[in-house]
């Protein structure tokens, strides 16, 4: 049978994390291929708390490789809107490696190849259009897919539900490889087909999940309600088999496999063990976790913000979540500086009188989010209010044009948000664009 194991945290992450390597070296399985050198890949998507892998699991799994006589590579793609040198100096993800010897690698900064989608649609068959056969990679994974004989690649990502894919842990954690701008053209319907293309493509020798803490209701939770939306598990899972490992951290959640649609498709494909009933788990008891966690946003938005839903076509993974997840953290983690008094227009399926509606409520402002509804409704929006008062976010939502859209619309800009200065985040963002980083970022003065 397929073994993932869990390792309680309460006597110490390092122990929890060092006693996982042990089990996994059983039975002659080393760690180190033949070149010596292991890449790790964490969840980095932002320095906003409990967003990311802990700093501390990191650092500890440096540490036993690098006694092991490892060459330590941590990488990651940080989300758009940002950049990754800028969240790992925030997080201390640049501390960690600086001080245990691991050589970052910033995937925004490196030359690209490309790949195409295999299991989804085609364009024609799409009834948008919006449909992205093609993706680029860094040259990082792309040496890793071409010599998998000779380089360990684990996994590291944080134990988290999502509300555009159920859970964000091993398969979705590769979304971090494809290139800021090729991520959002199809963040829609097919997103869940894609994970399971790219996890087809590079498949991880080990995943760890971070779950020390885990989060509901998606995987970026306002500071404002961390009582609520942060779980202490205070513990580790991991295997060689990532779709065992995802099956065993969704269960964690009380969520099944059939819960989760791009774990169903990687198991329908063949791409590991899906079935939870042939999954050893050893070290904690699954009867232990009885509650079934919601990974649906929590529905609480700002009032004073107003939100118009197409009727037709909605994208909960990309379109409607995107800009609510947004919304969500500037409203009620930056209360005393957000300003409300917009709208967000998003799908497909408006009203005619959408205009005469916003009117009647005081609404002169606002984000119309994805293609569906800027092709829709965009044009006559900006005709009526103005095109400085009416943002775009294009793609399947443009999470970049969404952030700056959104902070422009809450009279805020980046550095409200971000926890270091003016003059350190520059200088840390003059060195990635000196690097060549292709990271769509939104820095609104």
């Amino acid at each position: 049978m397929t073994e993932v194991y869990i390792e309680d945290t309460n006597q110490g992450i390092k122990s929890a994390v060092y006693n996982i390597f042990k089990q996994l070296e059983k039975n002659n399985l080393p760690i180190l291929k033949k070149s010596n050198k292991i890449y790790i890949k964490v969840n980095g998507i932002d320095f906003k708390k409990h967003t990311y892998t802990s700093p501390e699991v990191l650092e500890a799994v440096i540490i036993y490789l690098k006694k092991k006589g490892a060459e330590v590579y941590v990488m990651e793609n940080s989300t758009q809107g940002n950049f990754t040198r800028f969240v790992f100096a925030i997080t201390g993800y640049k501390d960690v490696c600086d001080k245990n010897g691991a050589e970052i690698i910033y995937l925004d900064e490196e030359d690209t190849q490309t790949f195409e989608f295999k299991g989804k649609s085609s364009v024609e068959e799409d009834p948008n259009g919006y449909n992205l056969m093609t993706f680029r990679l860094p040259m990082t994974v792309v040496n890793l897919i071409e010599n998998r004989d000779s380089l360990t690649y684990i996994n590291i990502p944080k134990l988290k539900t999502h509300s555009m894919t159920g859970i964000t842990l091993g398969i979705k954690n590769q979304w971090g490889f494809p290139q800021h701008a090729d991520r959002g053209k199809d963040h829609n319907y097919n997103l869940h087909s894609k994970l399971v293309d790219m996890y087809k493509l590079i498949k991880p020798d080990i995943t760890l999940i971070d779950g020390t803490k885990g989060t509901i209701h998606g995987h970026y939770p306002p500071t404002a309600w961390e009582d609520k939306l942060v779980i202490p598990f205070n513990i580790i899972i991991g295997g060689r088999d990532t779709l065992a490992v995802d099956v065993v951290g969704a269960r964690i959640f009380g969520l099944s496999i059939d819960d989760i649609p791009h774990l169903k498709l990687a198991s329908e494909r063949g791409l590991g063990e899906g079935d939870l009933s042939n999954i050893n788990v050893v070290g904690k008891d699954l009867e232990d976790y009885q509650e079934k966690y919601d990974w649906n946003l929590l529905q609480k938005f700002p009032e004073n913000v107003k939100i118009v839903k197409g009727k037709e076509l909605l994208c909960q993974e990309g379109c409607q979540d995107n800009p609510l997840i947004f919304l969500q953290s500037l409203a009620f983690d930056y209360s005393d500086k957000f300003k409300g008094g917009w709208f967000i227009v998003m799908g497909k399926g408006h009203d005619d009188d959408l205009i005469q509606q916003l009117k009647s409520e005081g609404y002169t402002k606002g984000l119309v989010a994805g293609y569906c509804a800027i092709n829709e409704v965009g044009k006559n929006l900006r005709k009526e209010f103005g095109r400085k008062n009416v943002f775009f976010s294009g793609d399947c939502n443009n999470l970049s044009e969404t952030i700056k859209a959104e902070l422009k619309l809450a009279g805020m800009n980046a550095f409200d948000i971000s926890p270091l200065t003016y003059e350190e985040t520059m200088k840390i963002l003059q060195e990635a664009q000196k690097k060549g980083t292709k990271a769509l970022i939104a820095v609104v003065f």
